[in-house]
């Protein structure tokens, strides 16, 4: 007689799910303890230190990662989705001027929470073309965004815009808030009141 347990479809690798969600599980808490290491002021920390933060093996760390680039990439890649998702909101300025000002206050608040892992990945970026290409369509990004917002003379004006988009970097966030000292209050006053000589 045949075993009806041999005819029964083979039950569902419950294992195999389970496995794979630690590994999901693992490959964001390995990129979480990254960024928290990074916000706390250490710019260039190791995979150790990175596999102890987020309570894994070393070796997880690089099942998940070839290298700590790779890492850096992926923090990078969460970083960039951040951005976009703030820079994507509706404008409240109804004219074009207007816009242009509301993008020194939403720069502001988000290069004022991703500066240190810009920072971090200044250190990096000479020596990895990922980092380097990050980095190539996250000012481009926001030149574009810039020019959206600009009626079509404005935008052709190669000066102008070449102003506006230096005003708005976060070069120029970095020097005013680190090698000038300004609170971020005074260095979006101090952005506003240069944006409106350029757009007036």
């Amino acid at each position: 007689m045949t075993d009806p347990v041999a005819l029964s479809p083979a039950p569902a690798d419950a294992s195999s799910d389970g496995r794979r969600r630690r590994g999901q599980d693992n490959r964001a808490r390995i990129v979480a303890a990254m960024l928290e290491i990074i916000h706390s002021g250490d710019m260039a920390p190791s995979a150790e230190q990175v596999a102890a933060r987020a309570d894994v093996g070393l070796r997880t760390v690089f099942r998940h990662f070839q290298d700590m680039d790779s890492l850096y990439r992926e923090m990078s890649g969460v970083i960039s989705a951040e951005v976009r998702a703030w820079a994507e909101r509706p404008f409240k300025a109804q004219d074009w001027r207007g816009r242009v000002l509301e993008l020194v206050e939403r720069r502001a608040y988000a290069f004022e929470k991703i500066a240190p892992f810009l920072r971090a990945s200044t250190i990096f970026r000479h020596r990895s073309k990922h980092l380097e290409a990050d980095h190539t369509q996250f000012v481009t990004a926001q030149r574009e965004i810039l020019k959206r917002q600009l009626p079509p003379a404005v935008a052709r004006d190669q000066l102008k815009l070449d102003i506006l988009d230096l005003l708005l970097s976060f070069e120029t966030w970095s020097r005013l808030r680190n090698e000038q000292g300004l609170s971020p209050k005074r260095a979006q006053e101090t952005l506003a009141a240069a944006l409106r000589r350029i757009v007036d």
